[in-house]
């Protein structure tokens, strides 16, 4: 399975489907990968959420939370066996089919972002199910995971 960096974040952040992620990606017995993109997203993601939590919305997230933060979702990542692979190739066309088809800018109702659009295109590319949060890749044609 691919994981999206929403999938990583609502682990970590304890969010109230954590468990049941959690649950997907302990039942998985293939391949769980990540992105250098996912792990950027779920880093600064996680990062500004314990820093609202601890600082209020009105201050800036202190650079050593942030280097917190990447230590325990490479922790949590160890711990799932999961590996980091590679954007690079031809992957940015799959990208950007994933925007052109799916994207926020077009007005597509699963709204993707640059970061969903590149989680899209590496499933497709790895041909695995995406392990995400919300709804936005359940309006696509990505195989769930």
């Amino acid at each position: 399975m691919f994981l999206d960096a929403s999938a990583i974040v609502a682990i970590l952040a304890g969010e109230e489907d954590a468990g049941y992620l959690l649950a997907k990606i302990e039942m998985s017995e293939g391949l769980k990968i990540y992105s250098p993109i996912s792990l950027f997203e779920a880093v600064i993601s996680l990062a500004r959420i314990v820093s609202i939590s601890q600082f209020g919305d009105q201050v800036p997230t202190p650079p050593e939370l942030i280097d917190e933060v990447q230590e325990d979702v490479a922790k949590f990542l160890e711990t799932i066996r999961a590996r980091e692979v590679s954007v690079s190739g031809s992957l940015h066309r799959n990208a950007i089919e994933a925007a052109r088809n799916y994207g926020r800018v077009v007005g597509h109702p699963a709204r993707l972002n640059f970061g969903d659009c590149f989680s899209y295109a590496c499933a497709k590319e790895y041909r695995l199910p995406l392990l995400f949060k919300g709804d936005d890749f359940s309006k696509t044609d990505i195989d769930a995971a």
